[in-house]
Order: C-alpha cells, then sequence, then structure tokens
C-alpha cells in the first residue's frame, strides 16, 4: 500500500466520492455483499444541508480498507431514470485497489459467483484491472498495481508538461468548435464570471 502524500495544497487523501443511486438497499447490496465493503452509515433527512431545499433524501456510506469511503445519495423525487443507464467508463467510473493481483483474481471469482458479470483482467502496464457494473449503471474497476507501477508514472509524471502542451494544440481546434473558447478559458476568472 503506498504512503499518503501531502500535496503542496495540504490535501492528502480522499475522504469518499458519492454519487446518485437508484436503490439504496440494492446498492448496498451490490457494495456489501458482493464487494465486501463495510455498510458503515445511513443519513436520512428531509432537505437538503446549505440550500435548505425540501428534498428527502438518504446518504449511505461504504468504508474501504484504507479508511476512506464511496458514497452515494437515494432521492428520488429528483432523479431521473435516464442517469441510471449505463455510463461510457470515459465519463464515470470507480476503481477500487485490491491486496494484490491474486487478491484481485479472488475478487472477480466472488463478483461472479453473485451473478455479477466481470470482465478482465485488462492489462494497462501500470495496472490490470477487472470491470463489471453496479445497480447504477457506474463502471466499477478492481485494480492493482503492477511492478512497473511507480516507474511508468515517474516517467508519465515528468513528461506531463510537455504532453499536455502537444494534446491542447492538437485537440484545441475540434473542443472550442464543440463547447466554445470561453469554456477552455476558465483559469483565474472568478465564479460569478463563468457561465455554463
Amino acid at each position: 500500500m503506498a504512503t499518503p502524500v501531502t500535496t503542496e495544497s495540504g490535501l492528502r487523501s480522499l475522504h469518499h466520492a458519492a454519487f446518485r443511486c437508484r436503490d439504496a438497499e440494492q446498492t448496498r447490496w451490490f457494495y456489501e455483499d458482493v464487494l465486501g465493503l463495510k455498510a458503515s452509515a445511513g443519513i436520512v433527512l428531509d432537505e437538503v444541508p446549505g440550500t435548505h431545499e425540501p428534498t428527502p433524501y438518504m446518504h449511505i456510506f461504504f468504508e474501504m480498507g484504507d479508511g476512506n469511503f464511496v458514497a452515494f445519495f437515494d432521492a428520488p423525487s429528483t432523479a431521473d431514470p435516464a442517469w441510471f443507464q449505463r455510463k461510457d467508463s470515459f465519463d464515470m467510473h470507480i476503481a477500487i485497489q485490491a491486496r494484490d493481483e491474486a487478491h484481485m483474481l479472488e475478487m472477480q471469482q466472488r463478483i461472479r459467483a453473485h451473478g455479477v458479470s466481470c470482465l478482465g483482467p485488462v492489462e494497462h502496464h501500470f495496472v490490470r484491472s477487472v470491470y463489471m457494473y453496479d445497480p447504477n449503471g457506474i463502471q466499477v474497476e478492481i485494480t492493482t498495481r503492477t511492478a512497473d507501477h511507480d516507474r511508468i508514472l515517474g516517467e508519465e509524471g515528468a513528461a506531463l508538461p510537455q504532453t499536455l502542451k502537444a494534446w491542447s494544440a492538437q485537440t484545441r481546434a475540434e473542443k472550442e468548435a464543440k463547447f466554445g473558447a470561453e469554456a477552455l478559458d476558465r483559469r483565474g476568472k472568478p465564479q460569478s464570471e463563468l457561465k455554463g
């Protein structure tokens, strides 16, 4: 397990990532019974904190081995059924790290034993992964680091400024046509001036 790194800003780890779910109990089944995460908290509220909008919802948390969480909101009054269609992995996916490759393969068998399709392993060179979808249309990846993980990411990190500059130049015209230049040039502008 990698040692948490404190960034220049002082931020050091993910407390939770939260998503909408279709049904809290169905989601509990997948993350607790299928994946084996601990269902550690469930909060039911009648209004949204901060805005006080009258929206009854349940916020449910699943704890991972490092003490961090994946969480879900079950808010049927504001849910759009279309949101629960399978999402492209480029749009959204959750990657959860296994102890090692043997554990990842054990998890794949466990997932399949619960009747959930689980594809892979897929070789990404710095990680190997197996994939499935949760009941909310979110792709879930169980992944393990390869022996070359740190070397590969170190090399890619060192090259990132040049890679990003070249990619931005290569894709700028297509993005401007699709999103508009204003949407691409938000750096340093007060939030009140931003549109969309």
